[in-house]
């Protein structure tokens, strides 16, 4: 039993006595397929070579957080939360190549809220730059590559390695971005993982929401009304609720239409970007995780 396996029994656990959220598996028939996986090639850095994409998505993922925190952000025009950060760490790799190990070791915010172009002051900048350096220590001498190839070509040893590794790829019961490392080299072609269909979906905030919208999930008169209104949730039982019974529904789901929970939350994520999504508040979170 791995860690996909556990992230699985834990959701379907805390699915089957979730308070809060329920799964109407009658809405499955509004989920259609979408297009093939992909990483957009202006936002993310794929054209270098193999180690420096590595390193770029490396990093990236160390901070592919702050959900909670991306109404407050400065967004490029057009962007999301996630791609303005993710586009303009990849512009640094344009114009400089990859963080060396003892630059990430001491990185500071001021240099890294310049590079993403955000104001020094905010928390999540802090939380960034705080995930980087705990990423410098632990590669310690090691390259991305490196790291990479002591998985043994296997996508949940890669996600047991980082969790167990650095704390803030430690979100038990779900691994979100432990597991979407793997995900995203094998995107970029830059990694090969012989059990790369094993992942679950990558369990955040905006996944569970177009479940909502499209009636897959549903949330009690309580919760949707803290959601709707805007209000922030806590750490805790009703977001925890909400990641979990997305990751069973989509479980159920993959299953019913024969792909990957992988795909199947590429083709959420990406029906995510829609205006009629984008119009209705989604649950946030103030977490380290997503």
């Amino acid at each position: 039993m791995g860690l996909c396996d556990d992230v699985r029994r834990h959701c379907a656990e805390l699915a089957g006595r979730a308070e809060s959220v329920t799964i109407d598996t009658a809405a499955f028939a509004s989920i259609q397929p979408g297009p093939p996986p992909v990483l957009d090639p202006a936002c993310h850095y794929v054209e270098g070579d193999p180690a420096d994409v590595a390193a770029y998505l490396l990093v990236l993922d160390s901070i592919n957080f702050g959900s909670g925190w991306f109404p407050t952000i400065r967004r490029r025009a057009g962007c999301s939360g996630y791609t303005t950060i993710a586009w303009a760490l990849a512009d640094r790799f344009r114009a400089e190549g990859p963080y060396t190990n003892a630059e990430l070791r001491t990185i500071g915010v001021p240099q890294l809220a310049d590079v993403l172009g955000q104001p020094a002051d905010h928390e999540l900048i802090a939380l960034y730059a705080q995930a980087l350096r705990g990423l410098g220590r632990y590669l310690g001498d090691r390259t991305p590559l490196s790291l990479v190839a002591s998985s043994g070509g296997s996508a949940e040893r890669l996600a047991e390695t980082l969790a167990a590794g650095m704390p803030m790829f430690a979100d038990r019961g779900f691994y979100k971005r432990a597991q979407i490392l793997a995900a995203d080299l094998a995107l970029a072609g830059v990694a090969e993982f012989d059990d790369l269909d094993r992942l679950t979906i990558f369990a955040d905030n905006l996944v569970p929401h177009v479940l909502r919208c499209d009636g897959v999930l549903r949330y009690d008169g309580r919760l949707a009304a803290r959601i709707d209104a805007g209000v922030p949730l806590p750490v805790g039982q009703d977001e925890r609720e909400i990641r979990a019974c997305a990751v069973h529904a989509c479980e159920l789901l993959a299953a019913s239409l024969g792909v990957p929970a992988r795909v199947l939350d590429n083709w959420l994520w990406n029906r995510g970007q829609e205006p009629r999504y984008k119009s209705v508040p989604r649950h946030r979170c103030r977490c380290v995780f997503y």
